[in-house]
C-alpha cells in the first residue's frame, strides 16, 4: 500500500502537467530496455566457505514522455537478482539468493527543476572514500559496480543559473539502516531534509540537514532503550580546484534522548587529489576522517582516525589499475586493495586482490565487508546490454 501511494502521488502530478498541454503540443515517447549481468569467483582461505561463486542481473526498463519546452516525464524500474554458492572444501556448501526491486521511480523535470518519486538513490558530498555525508547509500569505493540499495521517498531539486541548487526530500517506509546510521528508523514517522549548494570563493560549498525518528530497541544492553528518538543531522561540505583538488565534509548528529556516548556523533573528512604527469597520468587521492562520539556535542570522548590513499593509473586505452590503502590509526591496522580491469565494447573484466585484518572495522559499508577479511582474490566479469 505504501509503495502504491508513491505512484498515485506522482500520477496526480503527471495528470496535472499533461492537462496543461496545448492541443498543438507534440509529445514523443520512448521505451528503453537495458541492464547489467555480472558473475564472479571469490577465494579467501580464511572464510568459513573459502570459494564463492555468484551471479547478478540488474534488468532496467525506462519509459520517457518528451514534451515541449524541454519538459520530460520519465519512469525507471529495475530489479536486483542475485545468487551465490559458498563452497567449503570439500565437505559442505551454502547457497543464497534474492530478488528485490533496485530502482522504482518516476520523475518530472524541466530546464531548472526536477521532482522524483519512488525507490531511488540519494547521495551528495565531496569526499570519495571516507564520506562523512554518506547519509542514505551504502556505496563502497572498492566496489567496481558501485551498487547500493535505494530509499523510498520524494526528492525535488531546483537549479539556479549561477550553478547554485536547492534540494528538498521526504522519506517514508525505509526500515533498514541507511548510510552510516547506527539506529534503525521508527517506521511510523516520516523523514525529511534538504540541502543548499552555492558557488563560493571559486569553488562550491553546501549545507545539508536531515531529521528522522529512530529507535534503539534492537541494541538492548548497548545503549538505553527508547522507542522514539528525534535525530537531527547537519552537514557541511566544500570543494575547490586549485593547484591541487581540495575538499572537506563534516557531519554532526544529535539525538534528543540520552543515549550515553552515542547521544552525539561528529564526523570530519579532509581530502586532496593531484594528477602527476607520469606516463598516461597518475592520479593520487588522499583523505583523512575523524569520527567521534560523546554525551555532549563536540567533546570527542570516543574517537577514531582513518586515512585513505587511492592511486589510479591508466595502463592503456583499455586497461586501468587502481590501488587503495586504508589505515586505522586507533588500532594500527592497514587495509589493502588492488583492482586491475580491462574494458571491452560492452564487457569489463576485473581482477581484484586484498590483504586486510581478519576483523574489519572500517567506518563504512555494510556487512558484506566481512567476506574481505584476511587475504583473498576476486575475479569478476561484467556485461552491459
Amino acid at each position: 500500500m505504501l509503495k502504491a501511494n508513491y505512484i498515485f502521488f506522482f500520477l496526480t502530478i503527471v495528470g496535472s502537467v499533461l492537462n496543461g498541454q496545448d492541443n498543438n503540443d507534440t509529445i514523443k515517447t520512448e521505451l528503453k530496455f537495458k541492464g547489467q549481468i555480472s558473475t564472479w569467483a571469490h577465494f579467501n582461505p580464511k572464510n568459513d566457505y573459502q570459494l564463492y561463486l555468484g551471479a547478478r542481473a540488474i534488468p532496467q526498463l525506462n519509459y520517457e514522455i518528451q514534451m515541449p519546452k524541454s519538459k520530460l516525464i520519465d519512469f525507471e524500474a529495475s530489479a536486483n537478482i542475485y545468487g551465490d554458492v559458498g563452497i567449503h572444501f570439500v565437505d559442505s556448501l551454502k547457497a543464497d539468493g534474492n530478488v528485490s526491486p533496485y530502482r522504482v521511480w518516476a520523475r518530472y523535470s524541466a530546464q531548472q527543476f526536477e521532482l522524483r518519486v519512488g525507490l531511488q538513490k540519494i547521495d551528495f558530498g565531496t569526499a570519495k572514500m571516507l564520506r562523512s555525508l554518506r547519509w542514505f547509500d551504502q556505496v563502497d569505493p572498492r566496489d567496481p559496480l558501485q551498487l547500493t540499495s535505494g530509499v523510498w521517498g520524494v526528492l525535488g531539486r531546483y537549479y539556479f543559473l549561477n550553478n547554485a541548487n536547492i534540494w528538498l526530500w521526504a522519506l517514508y517506509g525505509n526500515d533498514e539502516r541507511k548510510g552510516n546510521e547506527i539506529l534503525k528508523t521508527n517506521s511510523g514517522f516520516p523523514e525529511f531534509g534538504g540541502r543548499v549548494q552555492a558557488p563560493f570563493l571559486g569553488g562550491e560549498t553546501a549545507l545539508s540537514y536531515h531529521h528522522r525518528t529512530s529507535n534503539s530497541q534492537d541494541l538492548n544492553g548497548i545503549i538505553p532503550i527508547h522507542d522514539e528518538i528525534g535525530e537531527n543531522r547537519i552537514g557541511f561540505d566544500a570543494k575547490w580546484d586549485l593547484f591541487v583538488g581540495l575538499w572537506m565534509e563534516a557531519s554532526w548528529l544529535n539525538n534528543n534522548k540520552d543515549l550515553g556516548v552515542f547521544t552525539n556523533q561528529q564526523m570530519l573528512t579532509l581530502g586532496t587529489d593531484y594528477t602527476f604527469g607520469l606516463g598516461s597520468g597518475l592520479n593520487v587521492v588522499f583523505e583523512h576522517m575523524l569520527t567521534g562520539y560523546s554525551e555532549k556535542a563536540f567533546q570527542l570522548a570516543e574517537n577514531t582516525n582513518f586515512s585513505a590513499l587511492s592511486i589510479i593509473y591508466p595502463i592503456s586505452m583499455f586497461d586501468n589499475i587502481t590501488a587503495m590503502v586504508y589505515y586505522d590509526w586507533t588500532n594500527g591496522e592497514v587495509y589493502n586493495f588492488i583492482n586491475w580491469f580491462r574494458q571491452f565494447d560492452n564487457t569489463t573484466l576485473y581482477l581484484m586482490a586484498y590483504w586486510n585484518p581478519e576483523n574489519t572495522v572500517l567506518p563504512m559499508y555494510d556487512g558484506t565487508q566481512n567476506l574481505y577479511g584476511g587475504l583473498g582474490i576476486q575475479l569478476m566479469y561484467v556485461y552491459n546490454f
